[in-house]
């Protein structure tokens, strides 16, 4: 099944997308919704970020093929960092490349939502705690992480930096997707998550006993070989295997 929120002539609605319409449902997706009965064509209405998490976590190194190119040794349990909500933006939406920004990358991952609150949770019961997975682009400006490796916010955190969608989609399993990114039509990173060093159902494990994620809450799993710097003109596309595509342009901070 897939779930989205969605933009329909200056409203905003949840919906259950069919082969060529979305139909409208009431309720929430964290607790309990139900057909209304109305649809929309595809080609009407306006996806945007499935999610309005507290937080966005990332994790950091955990496709072998990325620590291989970049010569480091595998971890030993999940990196990762924060990113904040306020980075989201949808398909469609245009990246933004900051004023004085020197190296803006891209990094195509496969993320999930948080469908209930998650404490202390077993590996073996994690994904029962997951509504859906989607589509992510953990936007960096890589220059500022060679420049303070300290901390990652200030790189990660721009407004814009966080594209996700273009809906969620239920009943996959996340650790045998094929992942795409492309630039300008062209493929540059391409790998599967079964190659992850860490499997979904772990990460949240490993989480869930740090902090309390909170229904909503988006978990970002980690970008494989193939990271490249974007420029603005160029168009980003990340595709997830049973999931389909998230696409964005890239604009100056003039055309914002």
């Amino acid at each position: 099944m897939k779930l989205a929120r969605f933009a329909h002539q200056n409203q905003t609605f949840l919906g259950v997308l069919g082969d060529d319409s979305v139909e409208v449902v009431e309720g929430s997706f964290l607790e309990e919704y139900h057909p209304t009965g109305a649809h929309y064509p595809l080609s009407d209405v306006r996806f945007l970020p499935p999610a309005s998490p507290t937080k966005i976590i990332c994790v950091a190194h955990n496709y072998r093929g990325l620590i291989q190119e970049i010569g480091e040794e595998f971890p030993a349990e999940p990196v990762f960092f924060l990113k904040p909500p306020s980075s989201l933006i949808g398909p469609i939406d245009p990246i933004v490349y900051p004023e004085g920004a020197e190296r803006v990358i891209f990094e195509g991952e496969l993320a999930l939502v948080v469908k209930d609150r998650m404490k202390d949770v077993p590996e073996n019961e994690a994904l029962n705690h997951v509504l859906g997975y989607t589509c992510f682009n953990d936007v960096t400006e890589r220059a500022m992480i060679e420049r303070n490796q300290i901390d990652l916010t200030p790189a990660k955190g721009f407004d814009t930096f966080g594209p996700i969608g273009p809906w969620l989609v239920t009943d996959l399993n996340p650790n045998a997707l094929d992942l795409r990114t492309y630039l300008n039509g062209k493929l540059m990173q391409e790998d599967t998550t079964a190659n992850c060093i860490f499997k979904i159902e772990y990460i949240l494990h490993y989480l869930s006993r740090i902090m309390t994620l909170c229904p909503g809450d988006i978990v970002s799993t980690g970008t494989p070989q193939g990271i490249a710097a974007m420029q603005p003109g160029d168009v980003v596309e990340v595709e997830i295997e049973g999931i389909g595509r998230l696409k964005n342009p890239i604009i100056t901070s003039a055309e914002a």
